[in-house]
């Protein structure tokens, strides 16, 4: 039986990728100089790491659009980060570009994600401008915590007891630019960022359709037409299209009419799933706990975990390494045993 080397497969890259892809033997490296993987390419060996790593295995209880479902078959955050990099997958292989770290970036995406998704970022958010607001450190700029930013966080610094996942370049980039009109250095990251609004569109109907909130007939007609009647015609659709123009221009790109389809689909669940909604009415509670936790801890820094602290980071830095890192049910744990008293007994 003939093995395969690293070598082996770094060769087989410029055999079977396009020009456009990026080659593992090409990399930027990594943050800190490592031996290279016998058997692995570096992407390969990213993959393999954020797979295994424990930010990762916390997805499974993370919220994707509805908060701690009773169902068993609505997605959860790591549901919808395997749909992605399916997505990315079938974008990546005909147009020849490296599936390997297409992969790798798609599985570290979301590593970033708070529990209660979206919710959950923008109390962290709040509550961090309002630690620093009060005590005059308050600038301009960005929001305070993005789950992107946090998911390349994890892994440069955060992952494995403080001394991060050191993985490539390219992956870390990715990861922090897969989302809010930023664009990742390489194509197969600029896949990803694709690939995920591509899968949170579609999916999310599914799931919203399962649970009786809306319904394909109530979907805006337009871009049904133009994308199909179903979230599998509508995924088909929209990976075909990106690989032909993709082909076409040389970047990882969509039709404009495809593209408008999926922003008027995309802005149709803003305003009927995401920011409104029967699946919604909790999220007020969910946002003023993770607030409330946020507050406790930073009042209460010695209750922090020493995983948290081994870094001179800021106070607010910390909670907030820890909150967002809280699956759903373990923030509410948390909360439970901080704020809701429990009957007594005798010792």
């Amino acid at each position: 039986m003939r093995v395969s080397t690293r070598r082996d497969l770094e060769r087989a890259e410029h055999e079977r990728l396009s020009p456009d892809a990026t080659f593992s033997d090409r990399s930027l490296g990594r943050l800190r100089a490592e031996p290279e993987d016998a058997l692995r390419t570096c992407f390969q060996c990213d993959r393999d790491r954020i797979l295994h790593s424990k930010s990762f295995r916390r997805l499974a209880h993370k919220t994707q659009v509805f908060l701690a479902p009773e169902g068993d078959h609505y997605r959860t955050r790591l549901i919808h980060t395997l749909e992605v990099a399916q997505v990315a997958r079938s974008i990546a292989r005909p147009l020849g570009l490296n599936e390997d770290l297409t992969e790798a970036v798609a599985l570290g995406h979301d590593l970033g994600h708070t529990p209660f998704g979206h919710v959950g970022e923008r109390a962290l958010s709040f509550a961090i401008s309002r630690h620093r607001q009060a005590r005059g450190e308050l600038s301009s700029g960005p929001r305070p915590f993005a789950h992107n930013e946090q998911g390349a966080r994890i892994v440069e610094l955060l992952e494995r007891d403080g001394s991060g996942l050191n993985l490539t370049r390219e992956v870390v980039d990715g990861i922090r630019n897969h989302t809010g009109g930023a664009r990742a250095l390489t194509p197969e990251g600029r896949v990803v960022a694709l690939a995920d609004r591509i899968a949170y569109v579609c999916h999310d109907i599914d799931d919203a359709e399962r649970a009786g909130i809306l319904c394909e007939d109530g979907l805006p007609a337009a871009p049904r037409v133009v994308l199909g009647a179903s979230s599998s015609e509508r995924i088909e659709t929209m990976v075909r299209d990106v690989v032909a123009v993709s082909e076409r221009t040389g970047d990882v790109a969509m039709s404009p009419a495809v593209r408008d389809a999926m922003m008027s689909l995309r802005a149709f669940l803003f305003e009927n799933l995401y920011s409104a909604g029967d699946g919604k009415w909790e999220e007020p509670k969910a946002y003023a706990m993770l607030v409330e936790l946020f507050d406790h801890f930073v009042a209460h820094p010695d209750e922090v975990p020493s995983e948290y602290r081994l870094h001179d980071d800021p106070i607010d830095v910390q909670v907030a390494d820890f909150v967002s890192g809280m699956t759903d049910r373990y923030a509410v744990r948390v909360y439970e045993d901080l704020k809701v008293p429990k009957s007594w007994r005798a010792r």
